[in-house]
């Protein structure tokens, strides 16, 4: 049995009296990925929602030409919200970015409990909304932004070490799809920022930002986010 305390990381199961969180632990089952294991793929049928332990889990869409990714969640994110609500298979494919741990908890479980405590309801359905806002966020980026300042603009959203190196994908493929583009492309536009001093390599991945304000005025060229200052 998972301890029920586990379940209290997750925000929406803070609210949850002791008895609603014995009675999802007990029915809950740990399951481990290593990296480049899918969790599902697009069309399995729900197994239920997801609870991020640890690691990071890659949500790919393989519709269209190529696969792209949707988004990356990371320790304490729940996954597997759409078809617990609207029914149906999962919409795109999980895969585990690092070595992964997740706490699963059948549908069937979480309906009864949400059935006694609508507030659960409530609080992974505004999960997903958020979500549903950033996907927005990125399609817009996405059709309207050269490469160039879309790259850009991704460089300066990695978090930075300590040492203050940034890590922008484990592959150059896994940033092509990050980005929604090919390798090929990401390879050219890579080559441009070192060459111009923007950034430099400190090794497989891992870069270091020289020049932020540079790459800001970058990021900046997209004629998305020009039109949307002359929304302002």
């Amino acid at each position: 049995m998972v301890d029920p305390v586990t379940l209290a990381m997750f925000e929406p199961f803070r609210a949850l009296g002791p008895g609603a969180r014995e009675a999802l632990a007990a029915r809950a089952v740990v399951r481990k990925f290593q990296a480049g294991q899918h969790l599902w793929r697009a069309g399995d049928e729900s197994r239920g929602l997801y609870l991020i332990l640890d690691g990071r889990v890659r949500i790919v869409s393989d519709a269209g030409a190529r696969p792209h990714v949707v988004h990356v969640e990371g320790k304490g994110a729940t996954l597997g919200e759409v078809p617990l609500f609207a029914g149906g298979g999962y919409p795109a494919t999980a895969v585990a970015a690092d070595a992964t741990v997740c706490l699963v908890l059948d549908a069937r479980s979480l309906r009864s409990v949400m059935a006694a405590h609508p507030d659960l309801a409530w609080a992974l359905l505004e999960r997903l909304a958020g979500r549903v806002r950033q996907l927005v966020d990125r399609l817009s980026v996405r059709t309207g932004d050269p490469m160039q300042a879309r790259l850009a603009a991704y460089v300066l959203s990695r978090p930075a070490s300590p040492e203050g190196t940034i890590t922008l994908g484990d592959t150059q493929q896994a940033i092509a799809e990050e980005l929604g583009t090919v390798r090929e492309i990401v390879v050219r536009q890579l080559a441009r920022l070192l060459k111009s001093g923007l950034i430099e390599r400190r090794g497989r991945g891992q870069y270091v930002v020289k020049d932020a304000a540079a790459l800001a005025v970058l990021a900046e060229r997209g004629p998305w986010r020009r039109a949307e200052r002359r929304g302002r």
